[in-house]
């Protein structure tokens, strides 16, 4: 059973920074994307950032980019997002993701089919 345990979420103010971690099990992930998304009160899920399986591959959704880095260790099945410059308007639930299909880096939920239960990112103004 795959599993995509996140840590790192928290309370932080404006112009903080947080990093969030997403711990794989179950499965490899070396030839597969990873990513993030976000989802606030009372909207959408929406797509933070996705790394593809060598790096070189990485896409940000344009709220973020320039503040949040991707990173990942492939022989340690693990994502983090680095989140500098926060703002109060990045609260939200924070998903890590994984893609069952090789050699693509998505940025639309249905293309990801591992999801973590979330954790929560507090930015205080």
């Amino acid at each position: 059973q795959v599993q995509l345990v996140e840590s790192g979420g928290g309370l932080v103010q404006a112009g903080g920074s947080l990093t969030l971690s997403c711990a794989a099990a179950g499965r490899t992930f070396s030839n597969n994307a990873m990513g993030w998304f976000r989802q606030a009160p009372g909207k959408e899920r929406e797509f933070v950032a996705a790394r593809g399986w060598s790096g070189s591959v990485q896409r940000y959704a344009p709220s973020v980019k320039g503040r949040f880095t991707i990173s990942r260790d492939n022989a340690k099945n693990t994502v983090w997002l680095q989140m500098n410059s926060l703002k109060p308007e990045d609260t939200a639930v924070y998903y890590c993701a994984a893609d069952r299909e090789s050699f693509r880096v998505g940025v639309r939920s249905p293309e990801y089919d591992y999801w973590g239960q979330g954790t929560q990112v507090t930015v205080s103004s």
